[in-house]
Parts: structure tokens; sequence; C-alpha cells
């Protein structure tokens, strides 16, 4: 055990004193409750309750598309046993009864065993969710406070019943969960998310049909939600009825993210701690899989520690801690890394650094090759360079084919540009933001960035992304149409893009956009570069959140611009160390 886990293991310890301990009441299971809607529906639940009548509990609640009688069985590694009660992305039964909590799932309307109308993340299943958390709140066995945990879909239902503010709610805890459905999920930049919205559609269509809920309700799950999010292809108030509405969620949160999930949840986690009105909010972003950390001693620890304090009224001390825990990565480990605890998000030391495109070619080169570096001061002269729109694949620029995207391509695609050699260990911990001037021969220019870790020898340090899989440091995207930004809700190292209108390109004419960058932190080590690739399709490490490759991009020819009077540059979250 090294010095760092020692001290953590040895925290954990101290504050495990400060919690509900675990008591063998026995667990009463309640199974297909029906619970009651407003519209005179219902919905059918599961009850993990402790088995006693001499004290009242409080509930963790979840509903979710997931089916709550389908149990997860986790991989060997989770530091929570195996058990018939497990379920996707929610809290274990066995661990959290016996610490005086009821543990309540509720299949949304339409799926698993509740019938009606299926409408995945939708305002009508965060009115259910609503009216689920206030019959619960009334049980003769429960204390009338409602908290929420749970991952993933889990945490942005979240989001969106805190927006109608049940009066039973009495905390939330949204562990990695996006927040605007626009933005976050389906249009990244503007630029549709197919391999995950569509794999993710048809794959749930699958288990409803093709799986056990056939049997006793043949009719469920059947959105059109596919073509729903493709013909609501601009921002509008369908999807802000959707998303999170900042000015609305009060409730005391604990925003949970993870650095790994720049496709998808990360930057729901950021953007609620930043701006929901809720006076109390702390934000923790860790690393690892997506389910890892949701299930490990210390963040079950957390879990019980906000929850003991706002639903049970104990002084667990989370309260008297800074705001704002981030697990720092040096990179490349496989492992947790140490976590420390800042006041603010973004840190308040943090030294924005713009990193100029210093362009040495006019032409994407062959292989892996860069075509210039980045650099801290601006070029005198304004420098460009080309590229393909379309990578050519195995089958040519196949644009009709519904194979357009899984040819496989014939070499990279876009350009790349490094840092030179860190001069000593540097730390980037924030959001950032790409400013580029670009141009195109045809009407519209999808911007795809991705962010490096390169070491010494010229190799990828990749981290863990949620699925396992090895990844990046983070991504950032653009469609240039969608360039026009939302004047009060942008921020200098936050873009914040309307996505209300298309503004289409003229023909080889530069326009300056500014590219919204997830966050990250990595701390570069002494010797390794930060490279920056800007393609015009997804690059390293992308799957499943792959992007349409839209017919504009066809036999078209991008062009960078760089220096003079033609800034482009990324800008870094410097921190001091």
């Amino acid at each position: 055990m090294t010095k760092t886990d020692m001290t953590q293991d040895n925290t954990i310890q101290e504050k495990i004193k400060h919690v509900s301990q675990p008591v063998d009441h026995g667990m009463i299971i309640e199974k297909n409750v029906q619970i009651p809607m407003r519209d005179g529906s219902y919905l059918m639940a599961d009850i993990f309750r402790p088995d006693t009548k001499l004290q009242k509990f409080p509930a963790i609640m979840n509903t979710s598309v997931y089916q709550k009688d389908k149990v997860w069985t986790p991989p060997h590694d989770l530091e929570e046993e195996a058990n018939p009660y497990m379920n996707w992305e929610t809290v274990n039964p066995l661990w959290w009864v016996p610490r005086g909590y009821a543990c309540v799932r509720v299949d949304s309307r339409g799926t698993g065993q509740s019938p009606g109308l299926c409408e995945p993340s939708s305002y009508q299943e965060s009115v259910d969710f609503y009216d689920a958390i206030e019959w619960i709140a009334k049980r003769d066995w429960c204390n009338s406070n409602i908290g929420t945990s749970g991952i993933s879909y889990h945490a942005s239902s979240q989001w969106r019943v805190a927006n109608l503010r049940p009066p039973s709610l009495k905390a939330i805890m949204p562990w990695e969960g996006r927040a605007d459905q626009y933005r976050d999920q389906a249009y990244h930049g503007g630029i549709f998310s197919m391999g995950f919205v569509s794999n993710w559609i048809a794959t749930h269509t699958a288990h409803h049909l093709l799986g056990r809920p056939r049997s006793f309700n043949p009719d469920t799950f059947q959105p059109d939600m596919l073509w729903q999010y493709l013909r609501h292809n601009l921002d509008s108030d369908w999807w802000r009825l959707h998303s999170a509405r900042w000015d609305q969620i009060e409730v005391p949160l604990f925003s949970v993210g993870n650095w790994g999930g720049w496709a998808l949840h990360l930057r729901g986690n950021t953007e609620g701690f930043v701006n929901a009105k809720s006076k109390h909010k702390k934000l923790r972003i860790h690393t690892g899989t997506h389910f890892h950390p949701f299930h490990s001693e210390e963040g079950r620890l957390d879990q019980l520690r906000w929850l003991d304090y706002w639903l049970k009224d104990i002084d667990t001390g989370i309260m008297d801690e800074p705001p704002v825990k981030l697990e720092i990565r040096t990179g490349g480990s496989d492992k947790p890394y140490a976590f420390r605890f800042e006041n603010e998000w973004p840190l308040a030391r943090t030294k924005w650094t713009k990193m100029y495109l210093q362009l040495d070619q006019q032409e994407q080169q062959e292989g892996d090759q860069v075509e210039g570096t980045l650099s801290e001061s601006l070029p005198n002269k304004t420098a460009q360079i080309s590229y393909p729109a379309s990578a050519i694949t195995k089958a040519g620029i196949a644009s009709g084919s519904s194979l357009s995207t899984t040819h496989g391509n014939v070499g990279r695609t876009g350009i790349s540009l490094e840092t030179k050699p860190m001069t000593s260990d540097t730390e980037i911990t924030g959001p950032l933001m790409c400013n580029l001037w670009v141009s195109s021969t045809s009407e519209d220019m999808d911007i795809m960035i991705t962010l490096r870790n390169i070491d010494a020898n010229g190799n990828d340090v990749n981290e863990v992304g949620q699925h396992g899989q090895p990844i990046p440091l983070t991504k950032g995207w653009l469609r240039a149409s969608h360039r026009t930004l939302d004047a009060e809700k942008t921020l200098p190292h936050r873009p914040y893009h309307a996505h209300t209108q298309r503004l289409w390109l003229e023909p080889n004419v530069p326009v300056e956009c500014q590219v919204e960058i997830w966050p990250t932190c990595i701390v570069l080590k002494k010797g390794h570069q930060l490279r920056i690739d800007i393609q015009p399709r997804d690059g390293l490490g992308s799957a499943p959140y792959t992007h349409f490759h839209c017919d504009y991009n066809s036999g078209a020819t991008n062009t960078i611009y760089s220096g003079g009077d033609k800034e482009s540059y990324l800008l870094l979250p410097v921190i001091p160390i």
C-alpha cells in the first residue's frame, strides 16, 4: 500500500465513524407496487426497506427505462458483491437498507412493468417522477424525506425532476449525469451524436421487445425518440423541457462527474454546479469507469455522508469541507488518483493561457506527422492549411451508404499540432476553448478537436474511459454554421452556442469559431507534449460517442488560418504548481 493509499484509507475510516451504521433489521421487499399518477394512470415500483416499525426511514428513489427487474451482474473487481437485487446504475439495497434507507425503483411510463406511452428523458417522465416522490413520502414507513442517487440516466432524471421542486425531495446526487439533452447528448456543437443515440434507442427497444417484458407488456417501449431528435435539430423549447433548468433547481445538490465522461455527462455536472440556483452545492470529479467509483467504498461514503446530512439530519461533516473535490490525474494510471479539495470551479488561481496555432505546412501531412506547433506567441503573418472534409474510406467517399461511417478511414484526417516538450510538470485543470478561423468550399464544416498527452517517446498516455477503454484527455466539437454565441451565457473560457439558427458559410470566406472543449485535468510530466488534433471526423478514442457526417462534407476542402489578424489559439487552464 502506498503512502497515498494509506492516507486515503485512514481518512475513510475516520469518516465512517460519523455516518449511519449498519443494523440488521431484515429487509422487506415489495414487488410491483402501483404508484398512482395525477392523470389516472400508474407506474410500477419495487421497494426495499428495513423490516421494522420502530422508526421511519428516508427513501432513495430512481426512475428509468432500464427495467427495475433486470438484474445486473457486476464485474468481479467491483467493491460490492453481486447479489439478486443489483440493478444497473442504482444503489445496492443490501448495503443501504441496513443503514436505514428504503430503496425505491420505478419503471418509467411504458417501460418494464409500467403501462403507457414511453417518453424517455421527457417532461412527462419528470412529472411522473414528481408524483412518485410525493406518494412514497406519504407511506407510513417513510420519514417524508426523499433523496435521489444514481448514475447516467438515473442522474439525468434527477436534474429534470428537480426543475419541478417536489416538496419532499430534500437532496439530489446526480452521479455522472447529462443535463442539457441537446448540448450534452444529442448534438455536440450542433453535430448529431448518432453513434451513442441510435445504439441506445435500438438496444433498449430490443431489451423490451425481444426480452422478458414482451411476455407481460407486449406494447412496451415504442418511442419515436430518434425521429424527434432529428426533427428538432436546433435548440428550442422542446429541448428545454427535456433538460435541466438551472434557475428552477433549488434543492441541495452534490454533482458528481468523471474526467473520462467528456462525450455525454461531464459537462452536465460542471454546468450544474456552477449554474444551479441551489444555495447548497458540491462538486466531485473522479476517474475510472461509469460504475466502479459509484460502488467503491470511498464513493459510497460520499453518498452516505451527503444523504445522512440532508435526509437524517446527521452532522457528517461533509458540509464543513470545501465544496469542490477533484481527482488530479498525473497520467496513464488505471487506478484512482489522489483527490484534492478546492473552493470553486473553475479554480480561482487559474492562469488562462493562449497557445497560438503556428502552421508550418500548407497541406495535411502523411502518417502521424504534425502540421505545426502550439506557441504562446501569435505568428506575425497569417498562414493557412487545407485538408479534405470527407475522409476517403475503403468504399471511397460513400456518403450515400448506410455504412459510410463504418467502412474505415484510409489514413489520418485533418491536422495536428504539438507544444514543445514541457520543461517541468504542468497542470491543466478546468474548461477549455479553441478559437479558430476557418473556411470551406462547402456551405458548412464540422470541427472535431481531440487533446492528447504525448510522452517523451512520442506515445499516447491514455486515461480510463467510462467503459474501461483507453481514451485521450478530452474533446470538443462545433458545426461552423452553429457558431453564433449566446452573449449572456458565454464566458471567456466556455463559449455557449445558441444553436437556434444556421449561418451558412460562403465558399472560401474565413469566419471565426469558438469551440467549446469539455473540461479536463492532467499534470503533463516534464518532457511530455500536449497535442491537438483538429479534424472533420471523429478522432482518436471517440467510440462509442461518434457522430453523423452530413453530406456537406462530401468532396469539400476545409481550411484553417492562423496569425496576423486571425487569432487561432487553444485556451488552456494552467494551474500553478
